[in-house]
């Protein structure tokens, strides 16, 4: 998902800004491209036009209208089959072991959440967040869209860095071995 205007973040088309010298967007799509997911689509929006133009993938155009109406509308592609893993490309800080952990949790659709007092710890904003069973969860990022739902509870630091904010940037840019200088 690399269509959203990124407009909390105001740094331009959000997929391409830079952590560690690399495009979250690229650095998400090299951790897919080594995990176990046998296929990656980049789904696009008229927002990231030169998000678009980066990508070396196969991609579907979603309207823009937001990111779960232009999952809806990706996931109507005929070239997409069930169960289908969903990932932002504003987790900078995704790995190959992850994304292979959270399909390991995995139910059938599976929402994938990180506790905020992890976030917290890490330095980086909260801006949703769901209670379940006693715990504060954050979203991550992640998911699994199928039949069925189910939660899997994650710590791992490639899901609890989500870049919104300036703020997260340079946490993602510190924890990835970058400067954060050029924020």
């Amino acid at each position: 998902m690399c269509g959203g205007r990124g407009t909390r973040l105001d740094r331009g088309e959000k997929p391409l800004v830079e952590v560690g010298g690399i495009p979250m967007v690229e650095r998400v799509r090299r951790a897919l491209a080594a995990s176990r997911v046998e296929r990656v689509y980049a789904v696009t929006a008229p927002h990231a036009p030169g998000t678009a133009a980066f990508l070396d993938c196969p991609q579907v155009e979603a309207p823009g209208d937001g990111y779960v109406p232009d999952l809806q509308h990706a996931l109507a592609d005929d070239r997409i089959g069930g169960p289908v893993l969903t990932v932002a490309a504003d987790v900078p800080l995704l790995t190959p072991g992850t994304v292979d952990r959270a399909l390991d949790a995995a139910e059938g659709a599976t929402t994938v959440a990180v506790p905020v007092g992890r976030k917290r710890a890490l330095g980086v904003t909260v801006d949703t967040v769901f209670r379940v069973g006693g715990r504060l969860l954050a979203p991550s990022g992640l998911n699994v869209v199928g039949d069925g739902e189910g939660l899997a509870v994650a710590t791992d630091q490639g899901l609890a860095v989500n870049v919104n904010r300036r703020r997260d940037l340079r946490q993602a840019r510190w924890l990835a071995g970058a400067p954060a200088a050029s924020d």
